[in-house]
């Protein structure tokens, strides 16, 4: 319906995005504060240094490795897409515009401000609730790698039932959703860097062709499974994107940057109380509701929206590490990387915008990477072949994003199961294509007014993220719930706690290697599967 009423999907689109944000705009602001004071809680509690798996296990993946994945698969394409745009845009339309001028040194301060509250701790600790709750119940107590395990505290075996059921499939279209908005982000940007350096048409069948293609690619990796295909692909990703951040510091503004660095972090963690709990009221406060509108809540309903991707698929690589290493790793790690990558995009877009009148925040967003990249005193050829790095960038960030969230809705669809035959990884990965085209095709009916085409995209993450945003702060309670009735002795590292097969806290394997059949009827973990090493055997979950 979508592909042949486009106009339609884009009128209706807009309707829900004004929607939700008028009048649950305070609970996404409220839930996702929440969702950080409740993930730093259990990790300064004393149930941190409880395994997600037995007492005797250990990290499956290397900490370079696991990194890398967490981190590509959490931000993947829209750290290059908003890494230059947002803060220069946020810098020449401040939110609050009768209090801070334009392209000055405080617009700069909001600016980035605002840039960090929506990339920093907020969006982690959102993946990290559902992710806590997966590893956790799914490698410690063998239940299923779904959603619904989550809530076993609180509905017991009902999970496998209609609520259950229901639970998941509003984790398929979260992550179907909120992948289709940074694949059509990423999608864009593609097309802007290639119009650049070889004059390609920047259009929507353009956009549609890169989605294809590259649909393709991650096609292939999920079929190679985690350690061959997704594992590998998100490492070179992760040393591309540093390479190329590498070259902007030297070329750019390095001073400026450094500065800034510290100077911007200081300004975002004094104000963080106050910025989380900020809610813009649309009488008193018409230009920062607008700002809030359009850009907040599209990011807490995007994250929310990912999270069951993201959820899971953190949760599936983190197998063996304690409750705080893996807050402390999955929270703090990727902030850090972020303030670094933001300094040195946003750091340098700030400093030729105010400094050298570069003009970049009049440039479409997908295009202002690109304009920068050729405003850094280097010879032409060396910029060409930067914006050339660029687009192989957001090419691995868009493969890796499609191959982990297919094989999360593998896992999703098919009941918790980590062995989904290959036909559904292809079907899945080719449906994340085809669910980005439509919405890319829906902006066409956009385009002839002032609607910006990324408000489909964004209501899709909006949309989805609303019920799930309940499920999570329901899936906190359980969460709480479980660890209060974890056997103490399990908080001493090293000790075993007794197997009580009523209550599931059974002797879990290592992932693949769960009878999920008898941990479904309630029973021991039982038998160890067969698993062929030649194949799929690290491709597995629960």
């Amino acid at each position: 319906m979508g592909a042949l009423f486009t106009s339609g999907l884009a009128t209706v689109a807009t309707s829900v995005l004004t929607w939700i944000t008028t009048y649950f705009g305070w609970f996404y602001i409220m839930a996702a504060t929440f969702f950080l004071v409740f993930v730093l809680w259990v990790m300064f509690s004393r149930f941190g240094n409880i395994r997600l798996g037995p007492d005797s296990s250990r990290p499956e993946f290397g900490t370079t490795a696991w990194f890398a994945m967490l981190f590509t698969a959490g931000m993947g394409i829209g750290l290059v897409f908003f890494g230059v745009s947002e803060p220069v845009g946020y810098n020449a339309n401040p939110a609050h515009p009768n209090e801070v001028a334009a392209n000055t040194s405080a617009s700069a301060s909001e600016a980035m401000n605002s840039t960090l509250f929506h990339w920093l701790f907020h969006p982690w600790a959102i993946y990290i609730v559902l992710g806590l709750a997966l590893g956790y119940f799914c490698f410690r107590k063998g239940l299923p790698m779904r959603p619904a395990s989550a809530l076993y505290p609180l509905i017991g075996n009902r999970i496998y039932g209609w609520i259950g059921n229901l639970v998941d499939i509003l984790a398929v279209f979260g992550t179907l959703f909120g992948l289709a908005t940074s694949l059509g982000i990423g999608a864009r940007q593609v097309n802007a860097g290639l119009t650049s350096l070889f004059g390609v048409p920047n259009i929507w069948w353009m956009q549609v062709i890169i989605v294809a293609v590259i649909t393709g690619v991650a096609v292939l990796s999920v079929m190679l499974g985690i350690d061959k295909g997704i594992r590998r692909l998100s490492v070179i990703n992760l040393w591309l994107a540093v390479a190329l951040m590498v070259i902007v510091f030297l070329f750019g503004p390095r001073l400026y940057i450094l500065t800034g660095m510290a100077d911007f972090t200081g300004y975002y963690l004094q104000h963080l109380p106050q910025t989380s709990l900020y809610v813009a009221n649309q009488q008193t406060d018409p230009n920062g509701f607008e700002f809030q509108q359009a850009w907040t809540l599209f990011y807490w309903g995007w994250w929310i929206s990912w999270s069951p991707f993201v959820g899971m698929f953190i949760a599936r690589i983190s197998y063996g590490r304690t409750i705080r290493q893996f807050i402390t790793g999955t929270l703090f790690a990727p902030v850090g990387a972020s303030i670094v990558w933001f300094s040195v995009f946003g750091g340098a877009g700030l400093f030729y915008d105010n400094i050298r009148n570069a003009g970049l925040a009049d440039e479409p967003a997908e295009l202002t990477l690109f304009s920068l990249l050729n405003e850094l005193p280097m010879p032409g050829i060396m910029a060409a072949l930067l914006s050339v790095l660029t687009i192989v960038v957001v090419v691995l960030f868009f493969a890796t994003s499609s191959d982990s969230g297919s094989l999360v809705v593998d896992m999703l669809t098919n009941g918790g199961d980590p062995h989904p035959i290959k036909l559904q990884r292809f079907f899945w990965a080719v449906t994340e294509g085809l669910v980005t085209i439509v919405l890319l095709m829906s902006a066409i009916g956009m385009q002839e007014g002032d609607a910006d085409p990324l408000s489909t995209l964004q209501s899709a993450s909006l949309v989805t993220g609303l019920p799930f945003a309940v499920v999570l702060i329901i899936i906190c309670f359980g969460i709480v719930k479980a660890l209060r009735e974890e056997d103490q002795r399990v908080l001493v590292p090293g000790t075993t706690p007794p197997t009580r097969g009523g209550e599931g806290a059974v002797h879990v394997p290592p992932p693949g290697d769960v009878d999920q059949a008898k941990v479904r009827s309630g029973s021991s973990a039982g038998t160890a599967k067969e698993s062929d090493s030649s194949s799929d055997s690290s491709d597995s979950g629960a």
